[in-house]
Parts: structure tokens; C-alpha cells; sequence
């Protein structure tokens, strides 16, 4: 799955570090989902599309078939 968080994470002057305290995850979890390497869990993916006040599919987008 695609997601623009390190666009959004980006536009806010947070660091990754930064984004991991907001969210109670760790920054080595952050730079899993930034490089695509991780998908959130649902509830994580809404705390992350919630803390940038975005609706949930403008944060993370489908993998193009």
C-alpha cells in the first residue's frame, strides 16, 4: 500500500522521531511505513489520517494493479 505520510509528516516540520511520539509507535515503525516496507494496522492507520485531519484513503492509497 502506498501512503503520502512523509509528504504529510514533511509539510508539518516534524521529524520522524517527532510523528512516532504522536502516534505512541516507535521511529523505526515510522520509517517502515514512510519506505513501504510496513502497512499500518487499522486502528493505526486511523490515528494517522485522524492526527493530520485527512480523510483515511487521501493518507494511504491502493498499490496500482
Amino acid at each position: 500500500m502506498n501512503n503520502r505520510l512523509r509528504e504529510l509528516r514533511e509539510q508539518q516540520g516534524w521529524s520522524q522521531g517527532e510523528l512516532a511520539e504522536r502516534l505512541e509507535v516507535s521511529r523505526q515503525t515510522i520509517n517502515a511505513l514512510e519506505t513501504g516496507k510496513y502497512d499500518p494496522s487499522l486502528p493505526l492507520a486511523f490515528r494517522i489520517a485522524r492526527l493530520f485531519a485527512q480523510p483515511i484513503e487521501s493518507v494511504f492509497l491502493p498499490d496500482e494493479a
